[in-house]
């Protein structure tokens, strides 16, 4: 039992949320039927929460197919995915030869293993693809990335075994969500700058349209009282976007830029819809 591995994130992500999980597991409900997490991304408070086995159950999605296939093969064929890593190797050959192969001809267990190898040793763990859906970002230059961390793959494979993972839009994921249950919404953050956007990881664009429609998403969730939790950027956009409701602003460190110089504090809101003080 000792040398079992809490579950804990597998991927680098932008906007990853381990600095905020004190305070966002402040606010989450004592008990939660069904936990929804419709930007997964690193599942960093999903598997936070699953550690200490606060949720019944869980459903989580994500825009990004390759981050959906991703989780799926960890829940369901991690053998596969672990023995698929162990071949790789970093170097930057090896890597851009990985990097142009078509993941759409790939088994599921192969694509997950290839998210997972590029994660690590690409360029300050980005995920970022270009018009046409292809995985652009080079190489890392890692002196020893550690590529296969079986011990976490397999507690993420545990905590995820009887999770719903699907593919599709936010609003459409928690249709479902009901007073017993909890929504946490962790979207590609509204920019600061033009060189701070991380929206196109999914190959379209998480634009002004598509944050109006989730700041009414949210607003739907709270007159259903369905407790919720939404993070985003501190800027006169979100201001305005969730006025009238509990917007709480909180420092978190960037830590994925492409200029280093980018990667200190920032302000941060969490909004608190029926979760927390």
């Amino acid at each position: 039992m000792q040398d079992r591995a809490l579950p804990a994130p597998f991927l680098k992500w932008a906007g990853g949320k381990r600095q905020l999980l004190p305070r966002i597991l402040q606010l989450v409900p004592a008990r939660i039927d069904t936990y929804y997490e419709p930007f997964v991304g690193g599942g960093a408070v999903f598997f936070a929460l699953a550690a200490q086995g606060l949720f019944r159950r869980a459903v989580l999605g994500d825009a990004n197919a390759e981050l959906v296939i991703c989780y799926t093969a960890i829940r369901d064929q991690v053998d596969a995915v672990i023995a698929g890593l162990r071949r790789f190797r970093n170097d930057p050959d090896a890597y851009y030869e990985v990097r142009a192969k078509d993941p759409a001809r790939l088994s599921p267990a192969a694509r997950a293993a290839r998210v997972i190898f590029l994660n690590r040793c690409g360029y300050n763990g980005l995920y970022r693809v270009n018009s046409k859906g292809a995985f652009n970002v080079p190489f890392g230059r890692y002196r020893r990335p550690l590529i296969c961390d079986e011990r976490k793959l397999r507690a993420a494979s545990q905590a995820l075994r009887t999770v719903k993972i699907v593919a599709g839009d936010f609003g459409k994921l928690t249709a479902k969500a009901g007073p017993d249950d909890f929504v946490y919404l962790d979207p590609p953050y509204v920019p600061l700058s033009a060189t701070s956007s991380f929206t196109a990881y999914a190959g379209r664009d998480f634009g002004t349209a598509a944050q109006e429609r989730l700041a009414e998403a949210l607003r739907a969730l709270s007159a259903r009282g369905v407790p919720a939790l939404l993070s985003n950027s501190d800027c006169a956009a979100t201001r305005k976007l969730y006025q009238g409701l509990d917007v709480e602003r909180i420092r978190a460190r960037r830590a994925i830029n492409s200029v280093a110089r980018r990667r200190g504090p920032v302000d941060e809101i969490l909004v608190k819809v029926g979760v927390g003080g």
